[in-house]
């Protein structure tokens, strides 16, 4: 089953890479979408405030503010009631809020959690207390929680029987930083169903959950545009 599931996820992968960037996936009888950035063809962003300094909030602001082509676009972390980002959060080399290493409440503060880094030369998730002792050089960064995938394993807190499900969206990168996938539920899901389809499925070694029922997806080509309140931090990919 698992050969058979990772020869599916090789011809998946190539499809994805050479051709349309969403696609729908069927994991644990649990329906996704993944929508996979390919570096050398895509630009990955993130996107918080418009150009009147207000969060962006939505898809439709961010499509009316943004000059290249869309490949897909997605919430991209956790965020306080005025829509600034939970953690560590950095756009376009400049560090608008601090990482938060301390253990706390709700999914954010189940450690461990992580930051996703946009880097010149690929993209990777690191777990957040490894960032604050040796901070890579992000052009754009987000932090969340909790980790999915943590150098192979799963959260040690989650449960294969979970009955705690709910819509989810998270990312992780490819092991050479240049594949990147961002992976939505379109049903409900436990965190152990949606890390087990980036360990065993994407062959991701590092994932981070980014967040729960706010999470939406706006994918052109699938004619998506996934309705609901307010965003603060959008992760946006476009075409070179």
């Amino acid at each position: 089953m698992i050969r058979a599931l990772a020869v599916a996820a090789l011809g998946w992968l190539a499809a994805a890479t050479a051709g349309a960037a969403c696609e729908a996936v069927i994991h644990r009888d649990r329906a996704f979408t993944v929508c996979t950035a390919d570096r050398d063809r895509h630009a990955i962003d993130l996107r918080l405030n418009g150009a009147d300094g207000t969060p962006l909030g939505s898809f439709v602001e961010l499509q009316r503010q943004t000059e290249a082509p869309i490949a897909f676009a997605m919430n991209g972390g956790m965020y306080h009631p005025d829509r600034r980002p939970v953690g560590l959060y950095v756009e376009d080399g400049v560090q608008l809020s601090g990482i938060v290493t301390r253990e706390g409440p709700g999914n954010f503060g189940m450690l461990p959690n992580g930051v996703f880094c946009i880097a010149a030369d690929g993209a990777r998730v690191i777990e957040s207390r490894a960032y604050a002792a040796a901070p890579p050089d992000c052009e754009d960064a987000t932090q969340s929680g909790p980790m999915l995938v943590i150098d192979g394993a799963l959260h040690p807190r989650f449960l294969p029987d979970s009955e705690f499900l709910n819509l989810r969206n998270g990312v992780g990168a490819a092991p050479d930083g240049r594949a990147v996938h961002f992976v939505i539920s379109d049903e409900p899901v436990s965190f152990y169903e949606m890390a087990t389809l980036f360990r065993d499925v994407l062959g991701v070694r590092d994932a981070l959950y980014l967040d729960g029922r706010v999470s939406r997806l706006y994918a052109p080509a699938l004619g998506r545009a996934d309705p609901g309140r307010q965003m603060g931090p959008i992760l946006v990919v476009t075409e070179r």
